[in-house]
């Protein structure tokens, strides 16, 4: 019986402690060979960082962590990219202002793939980054983890000045790789909020956004018929936990947790939400209590008048 990946976001991590891995690769290998530019939107706790971690992994020709995935016979392991991994989440903007943290993790970047930086500001730095590893080591992936979150942590009103500087900084940052097409082999950009290619894309006019994407409705998320499929050696307990048919308890499962759609058509559950209804056995609002749109909910306005009907 394999085990549930709670709180998990790496591939390698999930196979290696013998986690139940959705096998999402077919779509991940239709994205990484039918284009290069990428950009996609989903809320917290959805499987983002997973994804990335998927991806970051396959252009690293890391075989043995997809042996038994359906991309395993399809994928030349031959080949290897570097891989370039900003995750936003991890920097320390808060303390050292956006810029220098982009600058430092420019630095670790470098060392990590043996190659000296000699620029100083973070946008020249940026693209000597990318033109140096690309002559050593071959055409970049670039992956971009929470590309937004230096701009959601601020979006309340006595801190809009700081959110409009980081707006400024990130724009500065992803203008270099217009210009950087020939040393990259692909490009993908996701958070969970959807600013307009005017406010932070302007220079990267060839992204493709396939947030709302037919193709790529269930790249995250599970399907009714994947948790069918990968879940039922946690759902015959409870079955008998609660006395409920197995048509019965998918149904209820549904009702909670299977309410997203990105494309109008196919639904998901929220991988978060489910996993942890699978280990405690109760039904609750698990996403909503720890991965909820703070940044959304915040920019709701307050009615400034209250009625009470009589």
């Amino acid at each position: 019986m394999k085990n549930l990946p709670i709180g998990i976001q790496t591939l390698s991590e999930i196979r290696a402690k013998n986690g139940i891995y959705v096998d999402k690769t077919r779509l991940v290998h239709q994205l990484v060979t039918t284009g290069k530019y990428y950009f996609l939107s989903r809320p917290r706790r959805f499987g983002k960082s997973l994804l990335v971690s998927t991806l970051k992994e396959l252009y690293e020709a890391k075989q043995a962590v997809f042996e038994g995935l359906w991309i395993h016979d399809q994928w030349d392991w031959t080949k290897k990219n570097p891989v370039l991994h900003f995750s936003f989440d991890g920097m320390n903007y808060e303390a050292l202002g956006l810029g220098q943290a982009i600058s430092d993790e420019l630095t670790d970047m470098a060392e990590e793939h043996e190659v000296e930086l000699t620029s100083t500001d973070f946008k020249a730095k940026f693209k000597e980054l990318l033109r140096k590893v690309s002559k050593k080591h071959g055409k970049i992936a670039l992956l971009i983890d929470e590309y937004d979150k230096p701009i959601i942590d601020y979006l309340e009103l006595d801190t809009m000045d700081t959110a409009k500087a980081n707006r400024d900084v990130l724009r500065s940052f992803y203008s270099v790789l217009k210009s950087a097409d020939a040393q990259l082999e692909l490009v993908f950009i996701t958070g969970i909020s959807k600013f307009s290619k005017v406010s932070l894309f302007s220079h990267l006019n060839n992204l493709t956004d396939i947030t709302l994407n037919e193709r790529y409705g269930t790249l995250t998320g599970y399907t009714q018929e994947e948790v069918a499929h990968y879940f039922q050696d946690y759902l015959k307990p409870i079955e008998a936990k609660l006395g409920l048919s197995p048509e019965a308890l998918l149904e209820n499962m549904r009702v909670w947790y299977n309410g997203y759609s990105w494309d109008g058509v196919a639904r998901v559950y929220n991988p978060f939400g489910t996993l942890c209804f699978l280990f405690d056995r109760v039904f609750r609002n698990y996403w909503f209590s720890t991965g909820s749109p703070r940044f959304l909910i915040g920019q709701i306005p307050t009615p400034r008048y209250c009625f009470r009907l009589r």
